[in-house]
């Protein structure tokens, strides 16, 4: 058992039957009454984010999780398995704990998060930003408008997104997976 001292960002811990991971924390110590410590915390399972305030000094129960490289492989049904770089061991992983599912392609980079002591998959995470390639879109005219025009692209693996005019068939291009925006082309 640990107690308030020891939170820090990234921390996960088991909270209401549930394990949840330390997002954003602030000791507070007010001129009168106890100290205490404010936390946002974030849900493994659901995702949804709580708010919490322990009294400084309060026990809390410290989950050990371990992240792990992975590559992923192909699809199986509803799972999506990975193997491990170093050990070669398949893992299979539900869709709905993947950050984001619509950009894994053979191959991909993927770490995964996993409760030491049960060998539980948590959390998959993607890179935040992936280099793809466009494989369609409608040729665009540059120098058509005088504002930032956008026009809608398909990408490697299946994802459509809008980017800039200039971009044509065949470029690669870097998106950031949390929101599926073009970021740059790569030359």
């Amino acid at each position: 058992m640990a107690d308030t001292t020891d939170i820090k960002n990234g921390l996960c811990i088991n909270f209401n039957n549930d394990i949840y991971t330390i997002v954003e924390f602030l000791h507070v110590k007010p001129g009168k009454g106890a100290a205490f410590v404010r936390t946002k915390m974030r849900s493994v399972k659901t995702g949804r984010v709580l708010e919490n305030t322990f009294p400084s000094g309060a026990k809390i129960d410290v989950v050990r999780v371990e992240r792990r490289p992975y590559t992923y492989l192909y699809k199986e049904g509803d799972m999506h398995v990975f193997m491990h770089g170093e050990t070669f061991e398949q893992i299979y992983i539900e869709e709905s704990i993947i950050n984001a599912p619509q950009w894994l392609k053979e191959g991909q980079y993927a770490e995964i998060t996993v409760h030491a002591d049960t060998e539980t998959p948590l959390i998959c995470e993607l890179p935040a930003i992936i280099e793809t390639v466009i494989t369609y879109t409608e040729p665009g005219f540059a120098g058509n408008t005088a504002t930032n025009a956008m026009k809608d692209a398909t990408v490697e693996p299946g994802v459509n997104i809008r980017v800039p005019l200039f971009i044509n068939e065949g470029d690669r291009v870097r998106v950031n997976t949390a929101n599926n925006e073009y970021r740059e082309r790569i030359k």
